[in-house]
């Protein structure tokens, strides 16, 4: 062979050589090697590459719309702003230290290092470090060590003030080969933390409900396998919170506390806590399978709705979020960061030794200026609704800017009290609100302020005493109050399907509006819409652009029992007097495979003619095998007749919907008792196609 055509030899490199060959600097982010393996040990295949791609090409301002142009899971997960919500509101000061576990692409390292002073990630992968390294290059106080964590832990320092295990926890097993690995692990990151300094893992709820309602197990992707205790093994195990609070005790911690992401801990929007528990009516966004096809066994929300009544939401929580260590003062935070970015916020609530304050916290240096307006519509609002009965929650302004501060009133939601009131069927009560809200909403409507926003959601009723607690949608303009309410109704009804028994033609002449009127309101609620999300997809949009289904299992179920209805075959015994249904058997579950059938009838002496209808609907029909004690039964008219059309022998198609065949047993040998083995195959057809097929046998012959 001619050196031009010899093909190109296999190198062989050593670990060394490898590693040797690896970027240990990227922007200015370190990379450190030296527990390395030389290879990584679990990847999510070529999309990784993908990643790598646009980490490198692309700025962090074109993941949202790069998410939706691929239409990827993968490129959802690892690139989604929304993860970092898990780990934005902790109280992570500029000084502070923080150890990664499981950094994976970067996502939560991005925000942590936003708002900590050093770094330190561990992760196995070198792709995956790379890309973490590649969308974070512009920050100067990371660190990635790539290996296993066995072989890094002991390099690392011991006073971390917080150690984050953002979906690691449930690996335990894989990084700690002991009896008791989970117990092992964190007593292994007990060591590396300040005294004052805390843990957080964040961990899928092995009873979360969404398990209950058919989605299948993140980890395993088999339905159930969390619930029944993962029979099939694995190397994930998730827990309730009795099971991670079992751990902490048998580690000796009993400073700790518990947070709810929702929907999960992977895209937060809202997290709750023991001090602020969701509300009836709040958990309504449960169609979360962006990566899997999943059942829906019952309405989530509903069930919610009653876990919550019976204080039983801890249990259910689809996720957990657990701080070992000092509780932090927010007990709820909420993410507005899928909006337009100059209208990116999170709201919380925060215990302070003066007690209870809610705060509206801009996300970027953009939405500061929306925040720094709530001040002046605070001002607005008061004035316009001075006298009114209706009060307006005081904002104040951080020195910086940076928030907006209010006092954290009691009370219940408006719509909290229309929902009772539909509940209960008090459809009187629920019009008075009504109208004391619109009485309420339409004072001082000369002026030109107007809070948009009103909706039920956004007012707090405690007694006589009504309050306006968001007024983020405030302008300075005239908006007449029958548009703010018909929005307010318009919103409430989109949200729950309940809610359509009120009477929407009432609501619209109370309110004098014509079906003209509600249909420009729909498209001026539509651009407001449009103006807040910046024409960013929705998460409920990304979700149906992935083509993952969600199959109602009231509809399969359905379609199940049809196919067996379908599938199921009767049999009627004449003994003298005829067919009747007295007389006749159903045989189940005689199918092989789709359309196969294979069944032993018994029969005794006394029966003449033997009548077996295939199905419930037209079809077509090949006999394979008629067998009476042993001898093939000829498939003449003598010993066969159908209701059907004759294809060619042993073959016939139905028109009808009771088709049948019957067998004259009697016109062959019988004893007393016998055995009628049968072998077919039945095709179910439209009634059109049976009638044209059985049409064109008709006009050949």
């Amino acid at each position: 062979m001619s050196e031009a055509v010899k093909r190109p030899q296999t190198i062989h490199l050593t670990q060394e050589e490898l590693i040797s060959k690896l970027p240990e600097k990227i922007g200015k982010v370190t990379l450190d090697y030296r527990c390395y393996p030389g290879e990584d040990l679990y990847s999510d295949g070529a999309v990784e590459e993908e990643i790598l791609d646009i980490v490198k090409e692309r700025s962090r301002v074109e993941y949202p719309s790069i998410i939706e142009e691929r239409k990827s899971w993968p490129i959802l997960y690892h690139l989604s702003p929304l993860r970092g919500n898990i780990v934005d509101w902790l109280p992570i000061k500029p000084t502070d230290k923080i150890l990664e576990i499981g950094s994976g692409c970067g996502a939560i390292t991005e925000k942590l290092s936003d708002k900590a002073g050093k770094v330190t990630c561990i992760e196995l992968s070198a792709r995956r470090s790379q890309i973490n390294a590649y969308r974070n290059q512009d920050k100067d106080n990371i660190e990635i060590h790539v290996g296993n964590f066995s072989d890094i832990e002991p390099t690392l320092e011991e006073d971390y003030d917080f150690a984050c295990m953002i979906g690691v926890f449930e690996y335990g097993q894989s990084y700690i080969h002991t009896e008791a690995p989970y117990e092992d692990f964190l007593r292994i990151m007990q060591k590396h933390v300040k005294n004052n300094g805390s843990i957080v893992i964040a961990i899928e709820n092995k009873f979360g409900l969404k398990y209950w309602a058919g989605c299948k197990e993140d980890h395993t992707g088999a339905y159930f396998d969390g619930l029944e205790g993962y029979p099939e093994g694995g190397s994930a195990r998730t827990f309730t919170r009795t099971g991670l609070e079992r751990i902490f005790r048998n580690c000796g911690i009993t400073d700790y506390s518990f947070y709810y992401p929702y929907p999960d801990y992977k895209f937060p929007t809202t997290i709750y806590s023991d001090r602020r528990l969701p509300n009836s009516g709040e958990l309504t966004d449960n169609m979360r399978n962006f990566d899997r096809d999943r059942m829906v066994l019952f309405n989530e929300k509903y069930v919610f709705d009653g876990i919550i009544q019976d204080q039983l939401f801890d249990l259910f929580s689809n996720s957990y979020l657990a701080v070992i260590g000092n509780q932090p003062q927010i007990s709820y935070v909420k993410y507005s960061n899928d909006r337009a970015v100059e209208y990116e916020l999170r709201t919380e609530i925060l215990d302070t030794p003066d007690g209870k304050v809610v705060r509206k916290v801009a996300l970027n240096e953009s939405a500061r200026e929306h925040i720094r307006r709530l001040a002046h519509f605070y001002e607005l609002l008061k004035e316009r609704y001075q006298g009114s009965g209706l009060s307006v929650n005081s904002c104040r302004l951080s020195e910086d800017g940076g928030y907006a501060e209010f006092p954290y009133e009691e009370g219940t939601t408006l719509e909290e009290l229309l929902d009772q009131c539909l509940n209960d069927g008090k459809m009187e009560e629920f019009y008075r609100l009504f109208d004391r809200y619109c009485e309420l909403i339409s004072y001082g409507q000369e002026m030109d302020v107007s809070d948009y926003d009103l909706i039920f959601a956004n007012i707090l009723v405690d007694g006589d005493k009504w309050t306006i607690i968001d007024y983020e949608w405030t302008v300075e303009k005239r908006i007449p109050f029958e548009e703010i309410a018909f929005r307010a109704v318009y919103c409430y009804v989109l949200e729950e399907e309940k809610r359509n028994k009120i009477n929407l033609d009432l609501i619209l002449n109370k309110l004098g509006i014509s079906q003209q009127g509600a249909e420009e309101y729909q498209k001026k609620e539509k651009e407001f819409q449009k103006q807040v999300t910046g024409k960013r997809m929705s998460m409920g949009e990304i979700r149906a652009a992935m083509g993952t289904y969600a199959v109602d299992s009231k509809v399969l179920m359905e379609h199940h029992l049809q196919k067996i209805l379908d599938q199921r075959i009767q049999v009627y015994f004449d003994r003298g007097n005829g067919f009747c249904e007295e007389d006749s058997t159903y045989l189940p579950d005689i199918y092989v495979d789709e359309n196969h059938i294979e069944t032993e009838i018994s029969l005794d002496g006394n029966v003449r003619n033997l009548r077996i209808d295939p199905a419930d609907r037209s079809c077509v029909v090949k006999i394979g095998e008629l067998v009476l004690n042993g001898n093939g039964i000829p498939l003449q008219k003598r010993y066969l007749e159908t209701n059907g059309k004759t294809i060619k022998s042993g073959c016939y198609v139905f028109e009808t919907s009771d088709p049948n065949i019957v067998i004259k047993v009697s016109e062959l040998p019988m004893a007393g008792e016998n055995t009628l083995t049968v072998k077919m195959e039945v095709s179910p057809i439209s009634t059109e196609l049976a009638q044209d097929v059985a049409g064109a046998v008709k006009k050949w012959f």
